[in-house]
């Protein structure tokens, strides 16, 4: 028997080897484009329809959205091709129709090999993903008897795999090249298709609660949101980007809502082989949204046999009260707390009984306090009641035992309590990368900075996008100033445009005593920040006094904000330290302690404060936080 190679511009198709070469040089192509690609080239003009290339391609398979699977296959097609959609010159869309390969072909006749070996590379049924099928596509030769002799062979495997079932001699048919089983999964932002740019927040926490629930509900490693938020509305190979964020599958999909339906599709899709496992549609009243990503979690962990018994009974939860936590979170993950605030509160005055809205709640307030925006009195206590409330009604939420350690150690600076609710927390989420980042803050507080450092590195290892700067600043508290800069220099390559990095660098470079160098990243963060004027004002004032000059000119800066809005005693301190004042730096901090500012935490390890350690009143501020002695 004879198979076909065909030959196109500079391409050479070998369709028994399953092999495309240019110029003589193999190309990598996954499966399902290259199984298209014989089925269009071997039609040689033909229109190949939509529904034919489902039917070959997708019909044994449990696959539902054959609609991405194909435009996805035509793209990369088109891609290694180097052809272009608007004047194609190999495939040719004939719209609402389906596809023609246009470039002259001629067909070269080649002996086949004797005997090629089962489980060899070239061979079309090495997809692990599903049993060979008499619906895949093999290349129109000219001989019917091709066409006989795989036909054959496909009843013969679909008779072993009726007649066998689960025995392991079909198994040994079925699937020779058995891999190794996925491990670790990112979902992938899903892609909006209501067509109203204001549901984004909709598709973000949809993504969002697929990824807690299948951490909750599996014992995959899950790719955090922060990280899988880069590749938003990105168009890159599935394998490029598993290979980034270093995980064996993909799940990505896409969500609609619209007149009270929900219509969400989602497949999941091994990195290596680029095989598509599973994929489902759902289709959901507005009524029932609430309840649909825990069923998909579950749905993919039971296809990847890595399910748990969940941990959180499922409750009803409105479908408005979801949209105002939905809205929240949106902001939460902006970093605009007060908004984040206001939707969770919306939610729970909606749902009263809405466990993730309280535990929301306290988040927000948490993050208020912690960065400044709101007085650490009372706002931390709002966080820690709506914490408590939201664990009386779902003792499992890992963010709300996050929520309530932040509290303990933050504002009532009860070490021993915010060491527990960590570990619970840690017990219920192992990859919880905000866990481990607070519990790295924890651990450091205690004098323990290796154990603390450590315990960075895993947030960091789990979420390298949540937090860039978060190892470079251990660095500086440990004094480890070259490990600091190497580390945020690093980062600050793919993340230019994060304030709290250039921020972080600006301090490593202070304590290393490279002024310019802290002057530039200095103004570096206020561009961030689109604040050209004080940038400005920094360079202007470093090229007339030097690094004095920048600094007394943010403690003015500092100062005059103080008179119409809240600025922490603890900031004026720092800016005191760094012009070696000595006494009002101590007042300062004399009044952080009396607000209990919740950075006090790290005065002790803090380099802007090691010319005071030798002071008694310093040491008397240390005691009464009750950290240990410097």
């Amino acid at each position: 028997m004879r198979s076909p190679t065909l030959q196109f511009a500079d391409f050479r198709l070998d369709c028994s080897r399953f092999e495309l070469l240019r110029s003589g040089r193999p190309l990598k192509l996954e499966r399902k484009p290259m199984a298209l690609l014989i089925l269009l080239a071997s039609r040689e003009g033909e229109l190949v329809t939509r529904a034919e290339i489902a039917q070959r391609l997708w019909s044994s398979e449990v696959f539902v959205d054959t609609e991405h699977g194909i435009n996805t296959a035509i793209r990369k097609l088109r891609h290694l091709l180097r052809d272009d959609s608007e004047d194609p010159k190999f495939i040719q869309t004939v719209i609402g129709m389906g596809y023609r390969f246009i470039a002259p072909i001629t067909a070269i006749e080649t002996a086949a090999p004797e005997a090629v070996a089962p489980d060899a590379p070239a061979s079309i049924t090495s997809d692990p993903a599903r049993a060979p099928s008499a619906a895949d596509p093999v290349p129109a030769a000219t001989s019917h008897r091709l066409w006989l002799g795989i036909a054959v062979g496909a009843v013969l495997i679909t008779f072993l795999a009726v007649t066998l079932g689960p025995h392991p001699l079909a198994a040994h048919f079925l699937h020779r090249n058995t891999q190794s089983a996925i491990a670790s999964l990112a979902v992938l932002p899903l892609d909006n298709l209501s067509g109203d740019p204001n549901q984004e927040y909709f598709a973000d926490g949809m993504t969002d609660e697929l990824i807690t629930m299948l951490a909750k509900d599996s014992t995959l490693r899950i790719t955090s949101r922060t990280s899988v938020m880069q590749y938003k509305g990105a168009r890159k190979p599935l394998s490029q980007i598993a290979r980034a964020l270093n995980v064996d599958g993909i799940l990505e999909g896409s969500i609609s809502r619209a007149h009270g339906q929900v219509h969400m599709t989602l497949q999941l899709i091994r990195a290596d082989t680029d095989a598509h496992l599973w994929a489902e549609s759902y289709e959901r009243s507005a009524d029932d949204v609430a309840a649909l990503p825990g069923e998909a979690a579950r749905a993919i962990a039971h296809r990847l046999g890595s399910s748990v018994t969940s941990t959180s009974p499922a409750r009803y939860v409105s479908p408005e009260a979801h949209d105002a936590y939905q809205r929240g979170r949106y902001y939460w993950f902006g970093d605009n707390y007060t908004e984040c605030q206001t939707y969770m509160e919306k939610a729970i005055a909606l749902q009263p009984d809405y466990a993730m809205a309280w535990s929301g709640l306290s988040e927000a307030y948490g993050g208020l306090a912690v960065v400044g925006e709101m007085p650490p009195i009372g706002a931390f206590q709002k966080a820690h009641d709506a914490a408590l409330r939201a664990l009386e009604l779902d003792d499992s939420l890992d963010e709300a035992h996050d929520a309530l350690a932040a509290f303990y150690f933050f504002d009532a600076w009860d070490w021993h309590r915010a060491d527990a609710e960590s570990q619970r927390a840690l017990a219920l989420n192992p990859n919880n990368a905000e866990v481990h980042h607070l519990r790295s803050y924890i651990l450091r507080s205690q004098n323990r900075g290796q154990e603390s450092l450590q315990e960075q590195k895993r947030a960091t290892q789990i979420d390298p996008f949540g937090r860039p700067w978060a190892l470079g600043a251990a660095y500086i508290y440990l004094h480890q100033y070259d490990a600091a800069i190497d580390e945020l220099e690093a980062r600050a390559a793919s993340h230019l445009q994060d304030l709290w990095l250039q921020e972080e660098l600006a301090r490593a470079y202070w304590f290393k005593g490279n002024k310019n160098a802290w002057a530039q990243h200095l103004e570096q963060s206020y561009m961030v920040i689109s604040d050209k004027k004080s940038a400005d004002a920094i360079q202007h004032a470093f090229d007339k006094g030097g690094a004095m000059a920048v600094v007394e000119w943010v403690l003015d800066r500092d100062l005059k904000e103080a008179r119409t809005k809240y600025v922490s005693p603890l900031t004026l301190a720092f800016d005191y330290a760094q012009l070696g004042r000595k006494e009002d730096t101590l007042r300062c901090l004399e009044g952080a302690v009396q607000e209990r500012s919740p950075w006090l935490v790290f005065m002790r390890e803090e380099p802007a404060f090691d010319f005071l350690h030798a002071d008694p009143r310093f040491r008397s501020l240390i005691q009464r936080i009750g950290l240990p002695p410097v």
